[in-house]
């Protein structure tokens, strides 16, 4: 049973074969179609020329008989019966005056006699009456309407005319096997990295993901292979980074939730008794939980455009100062010491999604950063706008991680627990959607520094998110 592929294939590879078929045919076609009609012009032009140079003549004979009997007489015009006769021509001759002078009809010529010549000689059908001056020394002395029979075409010529039509067929029927046997081999190299490319669509479709295109050439072809397998290896690695994504969020689902049911089922067993300890220790357990939801929600809302921005006039030193006395607690337990180093900056920005950026930021560097570490955060206004930068002590970001930092579902192969893995993925689109950039600066061994930076002016769209996040990261 032929495939869809195939059977695609042939039907483009028909078309080709078609196209270029009917090309040639046509162009063969065009070409008897001009050669005949220029023949046929050129052998009108002829036969008219020799029809003229037959009236010129009678009318040549008429007035060198003026001239040479002195004038018009009849008896003299009756000898010009027999040649006019032989030639199968009729002629009437008139006056200066209009008057009737002549005729052949009038010189004892029967008319059924000449057309019984004409028919024996094979003379044809005579053509239209012309009358003509005769002029004699540049004085016009009568009309002479003249009747010459029709030209004919040479038979020499209507064999050439028929050669070269046939020699035009026998071309048109060579271009068309010729152009059968280059279409097919053009349509076959043509649609064979179709199919190949096709086929490969289809099998990675069907779950084939280690399929690629096998396309080598260098012309559109295979340049869309190429994108073809560079799409393919892109959906590879965003599969795998979702399936670790998925491993990463349900371990860090599992801990406290680990942690909230082992600690109410001792409750429950009346092993430990519901004091403020643990009470404290549930609750940040559930503020855990609630850290993560957020960050899912935040990033889902991002990739589909779920919230826009409501800016305003902000004072940047009180919102980071209010974000880090949120966490100096949590950075003293972890045994952190956090240094600030803020100036008086004003941007037009969203406080709330421009705190969760600081608190992301400081979060992740809570992370990376080893106990007796220092965590060191700088707010001062920059050549572009205002300057935010969250630096760290931890042991730093490989140079091989480095262009990931802040893909949606990318964590370091050495990154520990105690983070949802998404929070930087998160700052990258709210600092964007403020049309904003961050960026990282990180050695192996000396700690990183994130570095956001926010324009001054104003926003010009509010609900500019709805675009930005529409766009990769």
């Amino acid at each position: 049973m032929t495939s869809p592929a195939r059977w695609r294939r042939r039907g483009v590879a028909r078309r080709l074969a078609l196209t270029v078929i009917a090309t040639a045919v046509g162009a063969a076609a065009l070409t008897a179609i001009v050669v005949n009609v220029a023949f046929g012009a050129r052998f009108e032009g002829y036969l008219d020329t020799q029809q003229h140079a037959r009236v010129k003549q009678v009318v040549a004979s008429l007035t060198a008989d003026y001239r040479t009997a002195g004038g018009w007489r009849a008896d003299s015009l009756d000898r010009l019966a027999a040649g006019l006769l032989m030639s199968g021509s009729t002629v009437t001759v008139q006056g200066a005056d209009g008057r009737f002078v002549w005729s052949l009809a009038e010189s004892g010529v029967d008319p059924a006699t000449s057309a019984m010549h004409r028919e024996m000689m094979g003379v044809p059908d005579l053509g239209p009456a012309v009358a003509v001056p005769v002029v004699v020394e540049g004085r016009p002395v009568g009309t002479a309407t003249v009747q010459v029979p029709q030209a004919v075409s040479p038979t020499a010529d209507l064999e050439f005319r028929d050669a070269v039509n046939q020699l035009l067929l026998l071309a048109a029927a060579g271009a068309a096997a010729a152009a059968l046997l280059l279409g097919l081999l053009v349509a076959r190299r043509t649609t064979r990295p179709l199919v190949e490319l096709t086929e490969a669509a289809d099998e990675l479709a069907a779950g084939n993901r280690d399929r690629r295109a096998r396309v080598s050439s260098d012309d559109e072809v295979g340049e869309l292979a190429r994108s073809f397998n560079a799409m393919a290896d892109t959906v590879d690695r965003e599969d795998e980074l979702r399936q670790r994504f998925a491993a990463d969020i349900a371990h860090e689902l599992r801990t406290p939730l680990a942690i909230l049911r082992g600690q109410l089922e001792a409750v429950q067993d009346g092993i430990t008794h519901p004091d403020r300890r643990l009470i404290d220790s549930l609750h940040e357990e559930s503020l855990r939980m609630g850290r993560l939801v957020a960050d899912l929600e935040t990033l889902a809302d991002a990739g589909a455009a779920g919230f826009g921005l409501r800016c305003r006039e902000v004072a940047l030193r009180p919102l980071v100062t209010a974000a880090l006395d949120g966490l100096a607690g949590h950075l003293a337990e972890l045994e952190l010491e956090l240094v600030r180093r803020l100036d008086e900056v004003d941007v037009f920005a969203d406080p709330v999604r421009i705190s969760q950026v600081v608190t992301n930021l400081l979060t992740n560097a809570a992370i990376w950063t080893p106990p007796g570490g220092t965590i060191t955060v700088t707010l001062a206004r920059g050549p572009d706008g205002a300057e935010i930068a969250v630096a760290d002590t931890g042991p730093g970001i490989p140079a091989d991680e480095m262009p990931r930092v802040f893909d949606r579902f990318f964590r370091g192969a050495a990154a520990p627990s105690g983070g949802s893995g998404i929070g930087l993925a998160v700052a990258v689109e709210l600092v964007r959607a403020h049309d904003g950039d961050i960026t990282v600066d990180s050695r192996p061994g000396r700690g990183s520094r994130f570095l956001v930076r926010l324009p001054v002016n104003h926003i010009t769209e509010p609900q500019r998110l709805h675009r930005i996040f529409m766009a990769p990261s």
